[in-house]
Parts: C-alpha cells; structure tokens; sequence
C-alpha cells in the first residue's frame, strides 16, 4: 500500500500546479459536457493522448464548484493499488473539504479503479474521468456501470478550436470578401500541415509529436496488449498511414507484411483503433456479411502524425483533405460510411434507418476530376433518393443542378466552420 503521507503530498502538489499561467481554447465539447452536470451519470472523455483532455478537464473545473483532482498519469502512483483509493479518499476530504464532485485524470492506469467509481456515484458524488483507450472503459464500465455513464470522445483541436487558438474571429461574410477568405484559406492550409495537437502548435517542436507517437505506440498499444511482434506493427502502421482515405482488406496488409494470416491484421488494426491513432470506415450495404467482408478505408486522427509515419502533404493533399473531413465528422458524431458501385462516394451518412447526406472530396475539381467526382456523388444520391449533396474542395464554390438535384460545391474550411 502506498504511504498516506506520499498520497497528502501529492494531492497537494496537484493542486498547486492545477492552473498554469495561459488562456485556454474554449473545446467545442464543452457546453454539451457541462449539461450533463444536471445528470448523476459518470462522465468519460476518451480520446489519444495528448488531445487536451487534460485540459478540457480544467476548462470544466472553473465551471465547477465543490471539487477535487487527481492525476493518475503521474509516475509517483506507480505503486497505487486499489485499496489505496480509500486512503486517497480520506486525503483529497483533507486537502479539498468534503466535495461533491471527483475529477480523475487518466484512472485507468489503477486496476479495478471502477468499482471506487461505483462506490461514489452510489454516495451521491459526480465523477468524471478521462482515459486513453477506448476498449479499456467501455468493457470496465461495460460491466460495472451499465447505463450509469456518459461518454465523450476528445479528439486534437477542431479547425473552428485551430482559429481560436489563432485568435483568428470568423464571421459569416468572411467568406465573401477576397482578403478575408484568402487569410482564412491560408490558415487552413497551415492546419493541414501541423493538424491540432495544442501542444505541438504552441511549441512546433516535431520531436514532441515523435514522443507522442512513441507513447501510444508503447505504452498504449504494444505494452497493453502485450505485443510481441513489434517489427510488424511498426510497418503496419507505416503502410497503413502512407494509404489514409485508401481502400484496404485484411489480406492484402496480411501479403505485405509477409504474415501467415490476417487475424494478427485484424486484432493490430483494433488496437490502433483502441487507442484513437488510426479509424476505419467500413462500406455501406444493408447486408451486414457484405458490410463487414468489403474493403474498408482508413484515416489518421491527426496530420500532425504524418511527420513521424504518414505521407508527405505536397504530393498527397488530396488524400490529407478527405483525411480531415473525416475526422471532423467524427467530432461530429456522424455514422458515416462510403459508397461504392459503378462510382464511389467518399462519405455517406447515416440517421436513425436512411441515408440522409453524401459528401465527396476532392482538392480540384477540374477537368480531370470533374465528371468522376460528380458522377460518384450522383450515384449515392440516386440510390438513396437524396435531393442535394456536397462536394468539398481545397477552395472552389459553385453550386450546379443535374437531374433535379443540386450539388452544392464549397471549400472544405467553409464547411468546418459552418
């Protein structure tokens, strides 16, 4: 059991060190996250590392009275046990005063942390926690908080997040007068670049993203899933972050790798998932056999990881472009999918049964790309009856009618902050 003496002092310098000097970007999650505060449910923000969960955490602090703080990602927990959270308890009553409210930081580095989580909701007390796997909380809460909580995905800053970090204000016209949305085109062309993990735009310090990525490579994926084979998840991942927006199937990775099967392909590719690194969109059917037997596509959280093992942005801007729409449709809690037949539609939605949009993506639309990347997008819309659709570009606006149906075509920097 770690000393109480150990514990008081590390609660107290938590403490201390809760606020540093800085303003912080407003999250866009946060006012959703603050109305569950009326709700006796858990709440759990998941999402890689280095996202801000942490700091969104703050962000609702200042919101909040009546709380306490621990900070579970810090090594001097190293020998904390399960038992140690009573102990933990009686201190954090000591150093904060009887409080109602229980902020966790990275808690699922103690083993069986749930079951105190438990105990305090049972006693009345809001918990929230942040964790950095996603397999990890939906089995432990799976089993010991069925219905009881509410989770909430982190992901890097959001364009809309990128601009107030800029300090870069937006208003609807901007994008009706050149100089303003020619400032706004070149900052997003910036954030493609760099991407938005907070602390690599302050610092632009690309060793910083190599540890990042470093971390979630050995600790959450190859140290928690006691990986062995780590050659071959290095490459996979090298494979797999040179072909974002790419189609895929478990065996042709399996033949690249040279692998006598694909269910290491497939149990890899989960746990990259699990850790919020890499997420793949499968292809839309109404048959679930042929849903899950298709070749899937794959994406990466963040541009920002392509500089360690990714693609290089000169030469594939397209692919980082759809990348992008990708990931901001997950911010956005969209069921996506893609659509492909005679043609291919990047993105389809889903809503509760139908399909309700259908997005392409394509950085020019010239007269290379034109008619394909319009005949894709006519395609889905013609299969699931849809009157409008968009297509995203790098910059171009234009808005065009085929068959009754309008294509509403904008720059994708327009449609991330719209």
């Amino acid at each position: 059991m770690i000393d109480k003496d150990i514990l008081r002092q590390l609660v107290k310098r938590q403490k201390k060190a809760l606020f540093p000097k800085g303003e912080f970007v407003k999250r866009d999650l946060l006012d959703g996250i603050l109305n569950w505060f009326k709700d006796n449910r858990v709440i759990i923000l998941t999402g890689i590392r280095r996202c801000g969960k942490s700091t969104l955490l703050k962000e609702i602090m200042q919101n909040m009275h009546g709380w306490c703080y621990v900070d579970f990602e810090d090594e001097r927990f190293l020998d904390f046990r399960a038992q140690d959270f009573e102990a933990l308890n009686e201190v954090l009553i000591e150093v904060y005063g009887n409080v109602n409210i229980y902020f966790f930081d990275e808690v699922q580095n103690i083993e069986k942390f749930e079951t105190f989580v438990r105990r305090l909701q049972d006693e009345g007390k809001k918990v929230v926690i942040t964790g950095s796997n996603a397999s990890l909380l939906s089995k432990e809460f799976g089993t010991r908080l069925t219905g009881r909580y509410k989770p909430f995905e982190v992901y890097p800053f959001s364009f809309r997040e990128f601009l107030k970090f800029k300090k870069a204000r937006v208003e609807k016209d901007d994008f009706y007068i050149a100089e303003k949305k020619v400032g706004l085109a070149k900052l997003f062309e910036e954030y493609l670049l760099s991407g938005g993990l907070p602390e690599y735009l302050k610092n632009k310090d690309k060793e910083y993203v190599r540890t990042v990525y470093e971390n979630i490579l050995y600790k959450d994926v190859i140290a928690r899933y006691a990986i062995r084979r780590q050659k071959v998840i290095k490459e996979l991942i090298n494979i797999l972050a040179t072909n974002i927006s790419s189609q895929f199937t478990y065996n042709s990775l399996k033949r690249a790798l040279g692998l006598g099967n694909s269910i290491t392909v497939k149990e890899y590719i989960s746990y990259l998932n699990n850790s919020y690194l890499f997420f793949e969109l499968l292809k839309f059917s109404y048959s679930i056999r042929q849903q899950l037997n298709s070749p899937r596509k794959i994406y990466l959280v963040d541009s920002a990881f392509n500089q360690v093992c990714g693609i290089n942005f000169s030469q594939n801007k397209g692919k980082i472009l759809e990348n992008a729409v990708f990931v901001e449709l997950k911010r956005r809690n969209k069921e996506a999918y893609y659509y492909s037949n005679k043609n291919e539609c990047d993105f389809i939605i889903k809503g509760g049964t139908r399909i309700t949009e259908a997005i392409q993506v394509c950085y020019v639309l010239d007269d290379a790309s034109r008619e394909r990347e319009i005949n894709g997008l006519l395609e889905a819309m013609d299969k699931f009856k849809l009157k409008e659709g968009i297509i995203l570009t790098r910059e171009q606006t234009e808005e065009i009618t085929r068959d009754g149906k309008k294509i509403q075509i904008m720059p994708v920097f327009r449609w991330l902050v719209e």
